[in-house]
This record gives C-alpha cells, structure tokens and sequence, in this order.
C-alpha cells in the first residue's frame, strides 16, 4: 500500500545552515532605502555602517569597551584577520571537532606553520576535553560547530585570569546562544548565519586584551591589506567605527540593519534565543519519540539549538555500507526538495552522513512542526524502497 504524504507543508522550505531563512516577513522591500550608487565613505553611508555596529552592540549586548568592525570575507574573513595579525606572541591551543575547527587548524599549521600550536581533537558529535586547554596560551574554537550541531553550554571552563587570548568562531551562535564576552577576547561571526542575511561580510569584535596584542605584538609575516588592522603600531580606530577596510555592499548593510531591528522588535537578545530554543525543542521532541533518527552530538548539554544535526540510526541503514548510508540519507533529502517541503537540509560534506536542520530565531516554529511528519514521510518510503531492493 502506498504511504500517503502528510497534508501540510511548511510555509516557508528553507531551512539551509547558511544562508539561512530570512527573517519573517522579509520581502525585497525592506531594502528599498539601500544607498545603492552612494559611496560607503559619504556621510550617509557612514551612517548606515554605523546603525549596523550600533545594532550589533546593542543586540549582542557587547560591552562598551570592545570594538566591533565589519570586515571583507565573511566569518572566514573575520577569523583569519584575527589569527594571522595575532597568533604568534606565545603558544596556541586550536580546538577542533568539526569542519570549521579543523579548517583553524590546518590555517595554524600548514599556512602560519606556528611552531609552538596544540590541536585539541574530539571526532564527529562529541567536544574535546576542555580541561586540557592551557589559557596561559592563545585558545582558538568555535562556540557552535556548525558541521556537527556541538556547541560549548557556556564559557565556564573559560578563566577570568587567562594570560592568553581567546579567539571564538561564533557565527551560527551569535544571535541564538549566549555569548560570554568577558571570556572572550575575539568574537567573529557572519550575517547570514542566526540573522539570515546576506553572505561575504564579517564581523569582528574585539576585546581590549585583543587590541592590546595587535598593537604590541608585530608578527613576523607579511600580512595582505585586508588583513592590516594596525597602522604604525596603532590599532586602525577607523575600521571599528564605520569606515570598512574595503567596499562593502550597502545593500548587504541595509538587509543587516533590517534583521537587527526585526530583532529588536521581538525583544532583543533574549527574544532571539527563546526562538530559537522554541524550534529545537520541536525537534527534539521529535527525535526522543522516533526510533530511526538519533542526535549526532551524543551529550544533551552540548547540543546547538541552531545547526541540529542528525544521523540515521534505523538497523536496516546502519547495516549498509557508508557509501550505500550517504544515498540513504541523500535521497530522503532529494524526496524533501522535489516536494518543496525542505530544502538543503542534507550534513555538511566533511561530516558524517545524515540531516543537518537550520532551526535558528529566522525559523517559524510551525514550519519545523509542519516539517516533522514529512521527515517521517520521507523515511517510510526510502525504508519501503530498499526493502523491496533487497
């Protein structure tokens, strides 16, 4: 007998890790004031980079005594910026359990070939052990791996005292996870992860420890313009209030700028973080009721409320080949885009094969409920198929 496909669909199917769904409601109108054919450097351009600091700050609750520039190339952008001006005065630690943290790693080691550097490894689905972490030495890792869906629960482990700097990826945390900004001394992030904006623009804050070793430490490498955040020893104070090391699109700042009010018109932080919450506890109640999907990140306190990453444990899979498990796993994703029920939500490339679910504050909690069956849906039928294969 046929399955017969669940009679809702989610309103909006994107649920992509990056780009992510635009906020709702968004329609391109919001961008009808962008100083599209304006210099960035005219007053008015200035102004518009400037709200979007001041609605970063504000949102973020970053303290008063940190800088925040936007800055070329993305989280990316933003993490390289800070480990090739900074890395270097003394030992590092880099944290690794997912793709972005590895990609930090082979930066260390392969391009900067620092020679005092400590990877610090955890596989797929699991954190490193944080108390081998030396924070007399530069710590480098991402808050919320979003490859593998493991955040840290909190800065904790972080001390106040710490003789190093903290260099956090945050860019599918910011917006949706408490950030300690007293734990941190490099806090990068893009758009278009938690605020569902447009991608190739970075944000950088800096804390006063950090602006400190820029402007005491000179490394010992030649460092591309896009990079120089210092100028005759000196931090460069224009890039942390509104004029950008190179063009950005105004177009790209006014979506931002569109976002952060969104934001701030549900309440702020606070407000941000209880959607998102609100979208993973429907997955995971979804997930402790159904015997054929299982959390890859294995500790419950670890798990990202954002980037939910799923592995498919039904015996019938699992007793495949790895090969045969991706197809397995790719296919239920293929069924969801034809059916516009959901698009993109396949693992990362690099992470083991599964679902990867973008439930960041952008997200309606209705459409992950809408979703939810369809998901079961997809299974049943790829599970039917391969039976009637073997």
């Amino acid at each position: 007998m046929p399955l017969t496909a669940p009679a809702v669909k989610p309103a909006n199917p994107n649920f992509s890790s990056g780009p992510c769904a635009k906020r709702p409601g968004w329609t391109v109108e919001a961008l009808a004031n962008a100083l599209v054919g304006r210099s960035h450097r005219s007053k008015p351009g200035k102004a518009r980079i400037q709200r979007a600091i001041d609605l970063t700050r504000d949102l973020l609750e970053v303290p008063a005594d940190y800088r925040i520039g936007i800055v070329p190339a993305s989280d990316t952008g933003a993490v390289e910026m800070a480990m090739w001006s900074m890395l270097g005065a003394r030992g590092v630690d880099m944290l690794a359990w997912e793709s972005f943290g590895e990609g930090w790693v082979t930066d260390v080691s392969k391009q900067l070939k620092l020679d005092d550097a400590r990877i610090i490894k955890a596989p797929y689905g699991e954190l490193p052990d944080l108390a081998q972490v030396d924070f007399d030495r530069d710590v480098v890792f991402t808050w919320n791996g979003t490859t593998s869906g493991v955040r840290v629960a909190n800065g904790d482990w972080i001390p106040d005292d710490r003789k190093g700097l903290t260099i956090c990826d945050a860019t599918s945390a910011a917006f949706a996870q408490k950030l300690d900004f007293a734990k941190l001394d490099v806090v990068t992030f893009s758009w278009q992860k938690a605020l569902g904006g447009e991608a190739a623009h970075g944000v950088l804050i800096l804390s006063p420890r950090a602006v400190e070793r820029l402007e005491t430490f000179k490394p010992d490498r030649p460092l591309p313009k896009i990079f120089r955040l210092t100028k005759g020893g000196r931090l460069i104070e224009e890039i942390f209030a509104a004029a950008t090391i190179n063009t950005p699109s105004m177009i790209c700042i006014e979506d931002a700028i569109d976002a952060m009010e969104w934001g701030q018109s549900l309440g702020g932080l606070a407000a941000m973080q209880a959607r998102a919450d609100a979208n993973f506890k429907v997955l995971s109640d979804w997930v402790a009721k159904t015997d054929w999907v299982e959390f890859l990140a294995k500790n419950e306190a670890n798990r990202s409320n954002t980037s939910v990453c799923l592995s498919i444990v039904d015996p019938a899979v699992t007793a495949l080949d790895d090969a045969a498990q991706a197809a397995f796993a790719k296919a239920i994703v293929a069924k969801l885009d034809k059916a516009a029920v959901a698009f993109d939500i396949g693992a990362y490339k690099d992470a083991p094969s599964g679902l990867r679910i973008w439930a960041g504050c952008t997200i309606e909690t209705a459409d992950l409920a809408a979703l939810v069956p369809w998901l079961d849906f997809a299974f049943a039928e790829e599970k039917a198929a391969l039976k009637a294969a073997a």
